[in-house]
């Protein structure tokens, strides 16, 4: 997905972009595999799937489990590059949250606050407090602080100004500012206060939910970039074996592909093209699971995400679930799908997502995958060769969007600007052309 989306970006700002892929389809690991049987063959299982799958085109299982938060980055890099008119998505119906073994829906709104089984009635209080708090906050004026210091002050000090118990603190840090360890509380608040107002604006939207997931599938998301690119003069290739990567002077000059050499001033690319230059930082463990019932105690939604806070199961990191059905048209009819994935800390991975998948009881079929993260060692400066970071374990984009920021300012030499972006469409297309 990154490399495509900068394909298009890359595009609409007047670069000559040849896009190569080894595979036969678009968006490599953010693709959404279909049919069914692909799947399985994808994961090495015996047998064709049962008949009680339905039919295996009306499946589209994406490998890497994510939503687009409704007012996040990947939105409105889709409203900005006009990629929306390829895709329709829909909202998911509800946030969990894992306490005591139960799940809890994520309250939402004021009233659904008040009415949570998650807090007792002083604590409600205080957390309405904070909400109302974190939503007045503006970081260019000082009034809004009450006497805390956004890039000083800790975010530990600030639940102790609102006298917030240890089960609220886990909610909010890891269902609503979306943190995956405990890190951030010794960190200074700005970041997450500014990431607790992202989830409220994007709730703010649509009300059930800050999420939203496109009809088909994510493999929908790097053929609309793929398509922006073509609208841009991009040429695509799939199917098309890289054979090496020629480098003159410790600078990229070209790709070897079937005996032919594609020349080129710059490349993007994923960790897998280029070995030497990536680390290891890390496992994710994704447990792809197909079930013919909603999920107990989410009120029989279609769709839905599910936090567990590392606090609650004795880890590091947080387990994640995302829950997608028929009614996206990813799934046959009456079965639902639902990933869950976390980072790995442990010889024994699959021990350590059980507390998802117990959610999840009964389980007609699992997939299981262990990937490894890499990061890049080269930053591309010399090399111009700019790598993009392997997908983590959280279920939204936005980690994703600020790789996608951070290569496009390795190679521009500046800020990736969504209003320039807009500026330069109009400019090559003029207006009237796009009504």
């Amino acid at each position: 997905l990154q490399e495509c989306i900068l394909s298009g970006i890359m595009s609409v700002n007047g670069k000559k972009v040849l896009h190569m892929d080894r595979n036969s389809y678009y968006g490599g690991e953010s693709a959404s595999i279909t049919p069914l049987e692909d799947l399985y063959k994808r994961f090495n299982l015996p047998g064709a799937p049962p008949e009680s799958m339905g039919r295996g085109r009306d499946w589209n299982v994406d490998l890497i489990p994510k939503f687009l938060m409704a007012n996040g980055q990947l939105v409105k890099m889709l409203l900005y590059t006009e990629v929306t008119r390829y895709l329709d998505f829909k909202v998911i119906e509800g946030s969990f949250v894992y306490k005591g073994g139960k799940i809890y829906k994520v309250p939402s709104t004021e009233a659904e606050a008040l009415a949570s089984s998650l807090m007792g009635l002083f604590e409600k209080r205080r957390f309405r407090k904070f909400l109302v708090y974190v939503a007045n906050f503006d970081e260019n004026d000082p009034k809004t602080f009450e006497g805390v210091d956004p890039k000083k002050t800790t975010m530990r000090d600030v639940y102790k100004k609102f006298d917030l118990g240890q089960d609220v603190i886990d909610f909010t840090g890891h269902a609503l500012a979306l943190y995956r360890t405990d890190d951030y509380l010794d960190q200074p608040c700005q970041e997450t206060i500014n990431r607790i107002k992202l989830y409220s604006e994007s709730l703010a939207r649509y009300g059930k939910s800050p999420y939203l997931y496109p009809l088909y599938g994510l493999g929908e998301l790097p053929q609309g970039f793929a398509r922006l690119s073509a609208i841009y003069g991009g040429t695509y290739m799939l199917n098309k074996p890289i054979e090496e990567i020629v480098i003159e002077n410790g600078k990229v000059v070209g790709v070897k592909s079937e005996g032919e050499v594609a020349r080129c001033k710059q490349l993007i690319c994923d960790p897998s093209y280029v070995s030497d230059r990536v680390t290891k930082a890390g496992q994710v463990i994704r447990v792809i699971c197909i079930l013919s019932h909603p999920i107990k105690n989410t009120n029989d939604a279609n769709s839905c995400q599910i936090i567990i806070p590392q606090n609650q199961v004795n880890r590091k990191s947080d387990i994640y679930v995302c829950m997608i059905s028929s009614a996206h048209n990813v799934a046959a009819q009456g079965k639902y799908i639902a990933i869950a994935s976390t980072t790995v800390e442990t010889p024994d991975p699959e021990k350590e997502i059980k507390p998802a998948l117990d959610l999840l009881e009964p389980i007609e079929q699992k997939f299981v995958s262990i990937s490894d993260l890499f990061a890049p060692t080269d930053l591309g400066t010399e090399s111009q060769i700019f790598i993009s970071r392997t997908y983590d374990a959280t279920t939204h984009f936005e980690t994703t969007c600020d790789d996608i920021k951070d290569i496009y300012k390795r190679m521009m030499g500046s800020e990736f600007d969504f209003e320039e972006m807009k500026r330069k469409k109009n400019d090559i297309y003029g207006e009237e052309e796009q009504q």
